[in-house]
């Protein structure tokens, strides 16, 4: 019998395991790094909304501050979400790394993409409206 089959498959695996858990961590730094910019974004609508009271009047050439609340909010969510969905594939390529049944998910990458390329087109709808 082989020496490597007597021992557990977090130990002769543990580098593996080891990318898999930094792999995680990036996930996780990504989405508060999202829910982080979606907590700035819908402050700063609050910001322009104090600040218009401040000076005494509306300001006209800023787009509607609903639409940074919403964005705000939705980034949270989206940060959130990735967070979770994060550590459910973190937990799944664990198992197939014990069982060496490892398969590629893109689930994540494709959330990932998707929400970048809707926070690209938003910010540039939002900044067309407000010329």
């Amino acid at each position: 019998m082989n020496e490597q089959e007597n021992i557990h498959p977090k130990i002769r695996n543990r580098r593996v395991h080891l990318a898999n858990e930094r792999t995680f961590l990036a996930w996780i730094r990504t989405s508060i790094g999202i829910m982080a910019f979606g907590f700035v974004v819908e402050k700063f609508a609050l910001f322009v909304k104090q600040f218009s009271i401040f000076i005494g009047k509306e300001i006209s050439t800023m787009p509607h501050s609903g639409y940074s609340s919403f964005f705000g909010i939705f980034l949270v969510a989206l940060g959130a979400i990735m967070g979770f969905l994060a550590f459910i594939r973190y937990k799944k390529v664990e198992k197939q790394i014990d069982e060496d049944t490892y398969q590629h998910s893109v689930l994540l990458d494709i959330l990932l993409v998707i929400s970048l390329l809707a926070i690209a087109v938003f910010l540039i709808i939002y900044m067309l409206h407000s010329i």
